[in-house]
């Protein structure tokens, strides 16, 4: 089927999934875009739905999936890039089952730039990292920009929303430490991080009183002095490293 109309409805439809964190809720699904992420749903079994294309697709698309063509002028309007790649498509969201042990996991509070929170999960799912749990207001992982900026890791990565209270109860039987600025902070590579979990904090302000309260300690990394702090995407790739017995 052609579209060559931006007005069509299924056009709207995909620019709403990419500006609306609540309707890509209601809908139970995300947009994603270019032929490389489209290679990697397909390859690790997610559930794709509808595809736009302009000049074809690489590859077969599961039985099922509606796949549109349609003009730059469309591909221009609905893909969040500014320089499109042909292709957009729509993905359902995975299942969200409630996660019971955080041993090994990594938590992000307050992390409010969709970049960060997709780079976290590619670098997560990298060092086999077994959860995201997300803490607070966070980005949403399907903002196309996190979608993106995973590169496939949100196909693959587990990842779950946590309440504070979740978060305690957890915290009582699995040792949480976290990444802070503090005088009594362990150099990262000296702590004990065996079946712990570790905390990372909002890009300006770091983790609040409320999370470092349940932590057992707290780890620094180690950097040069006039270097205050990591962008917080750089600072979970070390956390995660050392996590996972530098490498794995």
């Amino acid at each position: 089927m052609d579209i060559t109309s931006r007005k069509n409805e299924r056009v709207a439809h995909f620019k709403k999934l990419a500006a609306s964190s609540g309707y890509r809720r209601e809908r139970g699904e995300y947009l994603c875009d270019s032929p490389k992420l489209l290679d990697e749903a397909v390859k690790h079994g997610a559930e794709i739905r509808e595809v736009m294309y302009t000049d074809g697709i690489r590859g077969d698309l599961p039985e099922g999936v509606r796949a549109y063509c349609v003009t730059r002028e469309v591909m221009e309007a609905v893909s969040p890039m500014r320089t499109p790649q042909g292709v957009v498509f729509t993905v359902a969201m995975g299942d969200s089952a409630p996660c019971r042990d955080m041993a090994g996991a990594l938590i992000i509070e307050n992390l409010q730039d969709p970049g960060n929170v997709g780079t976290i999960l590619r670098t997560a799912n990298a060092f086999g990292v077994p959860a995201v749990l997300l803490v607070g207001d966070c980005a949403d992982i399907y903002n196309p920009k996190a979608v993106r900026a995973s590169m496939g890791a949100v196909f693959r990565q587990k990842v779950a929303a946590l309440s504070y209270e979740d978060l305690a109860a957890m915290a009582e039987r699995t040792p949480l430490y976290g990444a802070a600025l503090r005088e009594d902070a362990v150099d990262i590579r000296s702590a004990d991080l065996t079946s712990a979990a570790v905390a990372i904090g909002n890009e300006g302000s770091g983790l609040s009183d409320r999370l470092l309260s349940l932590c057992r300690g707290t780890v620094i990394i180690p950097m040069r002095r006039e270097c205050e702090s990591l962008n917080a995407a750089a600072a979970a790739a070390v956390v995660m490293w050392e996590m996972s017995g530098r490498g794995l």
